[in-house]
């Protein structure tokens, strides 16, 4: 009898949850019933053995630093195949790159969706699909969202965990934290509406965080020698300006050093980085995503509209132009507020996308960013079916956007459950904007990454199972037609749910992504 437990459980992890249905049915059946009623008994002593390896197991996990570990897989590791498709051949875009900019680390490795233009695109190649290796790291509770990466390859990341949120240097070849400090908790956001951590990294490989206590800190991410260190740079403190009960949601540096900044009331503002002389304007409306910033200021999509600021000698935000948007009826299953869940995107030609929150269907919208006039929109997904948090990416003349509809929560997408699917991609050309293509990959959350050097566009997904099997993905897409080259499986069970963090692609090609228990490290196996 205890080999038919074990064997019932080794069958659980294997095939999923469907297991327990067909056990539980099985036991309608009075025959079986009866027998295991008689035979069904479980010695004393394989009680306290069990009981005994539960205890040294959860001890040991415990005890082991994070990042020793892998993610522990859930039933169904047999029913979803670990790779789909073939690997794909590098056809890199012809694209206008975004401008390096003096004040951010290099192209990619910022943070957030990676540049001063938000562009969510690398100009390098990421994962070709050649016999993928996917490898992961357990952080325990920690939830980790943004990834930036130091001029070494290591990763700067902030992670959630329920110590409040802390800042951490990671090691890319071990996966292990080399470097980690406490940062203040947010509190009073039971709805999420602060969202996570804002920080970027700078020129100096020095991490700049908003943190809770409405206060911006520079860190520096190694020492001296240039090994692994959080060390405080210099502080500057908004409370003065940002009352108690608003919160910090975006960070951005302009091209003269000017630190930008906006709050989720709707406050705006800059810090002089040196003098730390701090101005602020009050756009009246709230902001929930991050900021894109050109030579000319910045552009910000509040829950009403699209707006460009730029700073005058003194450092005061001036209102340049205001373009209101459709923002729906109400708020749609999937999104934290009414009203446009993605932010600015800056594309090539002085185009700015972002996508409103309209009904039936989400539009994809154009605009001049000199001028704030609208060039088109058109709508995307399907009507009753439609709506985002995840940025627009850039593929040069277009965005790739992705339907996050019906994500509520953790519950949305446990067992084989997923949100509504859709991945498309829209392009606008001589005053027009059409969609190019559509896919039926679904991703639950989070924001996809181009790479431009080989075509691909790559997003965290998860396939729909009857069985039950909550398995989830990284799928490369080919930018140019919408078809899944790939799909490589990061693992099963609800501690793969990625939770709104984003693809993130190092500068050596390695594919990342976090998770609510920790990091997905994906790249192509070394050839000899």
């Amino acid at each position: 009898m205890t080999w038919l437990l074990l064997g019932t459980l080794l069958v659980w992890l294997a095939f999923g949850p469907w297991v327990v249905v067909a056990v539980l049915g099985a036991m309608l059946v009075p025959r079986l019933r009866w027998w295991l009623q008689d035979h069904l008994v479980v010695p004393r002593r394989l009680v306290t053995v069990a009981a005994a390896v539960v205890t040294l197991t959860v001890g040991a996990v415990l005890v082991v630093p994070d990042g020793w570990l892998p993610i522990p897989p859930g039933p169904g590791v047999l029913a979803a195949p670990s790779y789909l498709g073939r690997p794909a051949s590098e056809r890199a875009l012809a694209v206008e790159p975004v401008p390096e900019h003096p004040h951010l680390a290099r192209h990619g490795a910022a943070a957030g969706s990676g540049d001063s233009w938000r562009s969510g695109a690398v100009p390098g190649v990421g994962p070709a699909g050649l016999q993928p290796e996917v490898e992961t790291a357990w952080f325990g509770r920690e939830s980790c969202r943004d990834l930036a990466f130091d001029t070494r390859g290591r990763l700067i990341t902030v992670c959630d965990g329920s110590g409040g949120p802390q800042l951490h240097v990671v090691d890319p070849e071990s996966m292990r934290k080399a470097a980690s400090l406490d940062l203040p908790e947010r509190a009073g956001d039971a709805a999420g509406l602060c969202g996570a951590t804002p920080f970027y990294l700078d020129a100096e490989d020095r991490a700049v965080v908003a943190r809770a206590d409405r206060h911006v800190e520079a860190l520096r991410t190694s020492d001296g020698g240039g090994d692994p260190d959080l060390t405080v740079d210099q502080t500057w403190d908004l409370q003065p300006f940002v009352p108690d009960g608003d919160c910090l949601v975006a960070l951005a540096p302009d091209w003269s050093g000017r630190i930008w900044w906006a709050s989720r009331a709707g406050l705006v503002g800059t810090i002089a980085a040196e003098s730390g002389e701090v101005a602020a304007h009050d756009l009246g409306e709230s902001v929930h995503d991050g900021l894109a910033v050109d030579g000319a200021g910045v552009l910000v999509v509040t829950d009403h509209a699209l707006h460009r600021l730029t700073a005058r000698p003194d450092g005061q935000p001036e209102p340049m132009w205001t373009l209101p948007y459709d923002r729906g009826e109400d708020r749609k299953p999937g999104q934290r507020v009414r009203g446009s869940g993605t932010g600015p995107t800056l594309l090539e030609g002085g185009v700015v996308a972002f996508a409103d929150n309209a009904d039936p269907a989400m539009q994809v919208v154009f605009a001049d960013a000199a001028s704030g006039k609208e060039i088109c929109r058109r709508p995307v997904f399907e009507d009753g079916a439609s709506a985002t948090e995840a940025a627009l990416v850039s593929v040069g003349t277009g965005v790739v956007a992705v339907n996050q509809y019906g994500n509520r929560g953790r519950r949305s997408t446990a067992l084989g459950f997923a949100s509504e699917p859709g991945v498309v991609r829209v392009d606008v050309a001589g005053g027009d904007c059409t969609v190019r293509w559509t896919s039926d990959r679904v991703v639950p959350s989070g924001t996809p990454r181009v790479s431009w050097g080989n075509g691909l566009v790559y997003a965290y997904t998860k396939r729909p199972s009857w069985t039950g099997v909550s398995a989830w993905y990284v799928t490369a897409l080919d930018v140019a037609s919408g078809r899944a080259m790939w799909s490589a499986r990061a693992g099963t069970g609800p501690w793969y749910d990625n939770r709104g963090a984003s693809v993130a692609l190092a500068p050596d090609g390695t594919l990342w992504t976090a998770t609510v228990a920790g990091l997905v490290r994906v790249r192509d196996r070394a050839s000899g």
